[in-house]
């Protein structure tokens, strides 16, 4: 129970990967906050203790700090704000009437969390605490489909490299740059379940990743374990992707083609 007696918020966390964070967070002995513009259809609990659910839309600022009011008033202390909350839908760039939507995925996955870690420093500075952004490896190399996305993701690990400068030593700032995760919306993506499994040979390690491995990380990123772990950027994305030479060169050894 390495966080027993802390406390933190889960933005996004009622479902996939930010029900993963939250269900590791509790496993660890946690006070949980999980915050999301609607409720989860069913509660997110482990080990026999459940989270509280806050609503909150993170892209209004009033109500961010509303947010963390009540959580300062319910428990009087924060440890660590993970900035999961987050997504895209798969959209190519075009002219100018889609930019207001892709204005909008920079504002939920930069912007929000920008003003989210702003509204919670104090109390973070406090407890000596910590955030954890969540990131993704469309942050680290061309997006096509998802380009306002990527390039929202790739600010938010630059910009958590920069707060964790400015705000040391009260507070360790870090990023999980996540992979391919399996969660309950990933046939929309990947298809049904042989779909998956076919997406998941093509990393290293031969599957997605499930939202509790994430979760895993995240603990030990808050935990006492990484206490001079700051500005760091984890990667968790199982290896990354199977480069595709890989596949040809396998193919020309079954051929009798391979070189010695």
């Amino acid at each position: 129970m390495e966080l027993d007696g802390r406390v933190a918020v889960v933005t996004g966390g009622t479902r996939g990967v930010g029900a993963g964070i939250a269900r590791a967070f509790l496993r660890a002995g946690a006070e949980v906050v999980v915050c999301a513009r609607r409720p989860p259809d069913e509660p997110v609990e482990e080990a026999g203790r459940k989270a509280v659910f806050e609503p909150a839309d993170l892209r209004r600022p009033a109500e961010v700090t509303a947010l963390l009011a009540r959580v300062a008033e319910r428990y009087g202390r924060l440890d660590t704000l993970v900035n999961n909350a987050g997504g895209t839908p798969y959209r190519p760039l075009g002219g100018a009437e889609e930019a207001e939507r892709h204005a909008r995925v920079l504002e939920l996955n930069l912007t929000a969390p920008l003003v989210t870690s702003l509204a919670a420093y104090e109390r973070l500075r406090a407890a000596r605490g910590s955030v954890v952004m969540i990131g993704s490896v469309s942050g680290t190399r061309p997006s096509p489909g998802t380009a306002a996305y990527g390039a929202a993701k790739a600010g938010l690990e630059n910009l958590a490299r920069t707060m964790a400068v400015e705000w040391a030593p009260e507070v360790r700032v870090n990023t999980l740059v996540l992979g391919m995760v399996r969660t309950e919306l990933s046939h929309l993506h990947y298809g049904d379940a042989e779909g998956i499994a076919a997406v998941g040979r093509t990393v290293p390690l031969g599957r997605l990743a499930e939202p509790i491995e994430i979760g895993e990380a995240a603990v030990f990123l808050a935990s006492d374990r990484a206490a001079y772990v700051s500005g760091a950027s984890l990667l968790v994305h199982g290896g990354g992707e199977r480069p595709a030479f890989l596949d040809a060169a396998t193919a020309d050894k079954e051929d009798g083609h391979g070189s010695v």
